[in-house]
């Protein structure tokens, strides 16, 4: 489930419509919608009030429905520059900070890439993790 899809989960769920996630956070309806449709990546600020006004914490919109398990407890490492790549690309908040031209970088740089990258997101789980 992607971040957008969790987000109109949970607002569902809640049984509130966009409008009440409008008045609730101060965020206009159009953004509210480009997040759930996936077409904005929202920055941390915004994941909090729309967090806030769901009741929930930011984190509950990254946990895995499938796996219960923190991203600190898993033992993953990727292995190919396809799913490397994939992972890398779904993280919002790199993409946005970037600096970087992943399309200058070879294959094994995209898989050390996505590898010390997932390595530093359990870290900062493990870290944070209550």
């Amino acid at each position: 489930m992607t971040l957008g899809e969790k987000i109109r989960a949970l607002r569902k769920e809640k049984r509130y419509s966009i409008m009440n996630i409008r008045e609730l956070t101060g965020l206009s309806k159009s953004t509210i919608s480009e997040i759930e449709n996936d077409k904005s990546s929202p920055t941390a600020e915004t994941l909090q009030k729309i967090a806030n006004a769901l009741e929930v914490t930011v984190d509950t919109f990254f946990k895995d429905d499938d796996h219960d398990e923190s991203l600190s407890q898993q033992n993953i490492e990727f292995t190919t520059p396809q799913e490397a790549m994939e992972f890398i690309l779904k993280q919002p908040s790199i993409m946005g900070y970037g600096g970087f031209d992943i399309s200058k970088m070879s294959d094994e740089e995209i898989v050390e890439f996505a590898n010390e990258l997932l390595r530093q997101l359990q870290l900062i789980s493990y870290k944070y993790k209550k």
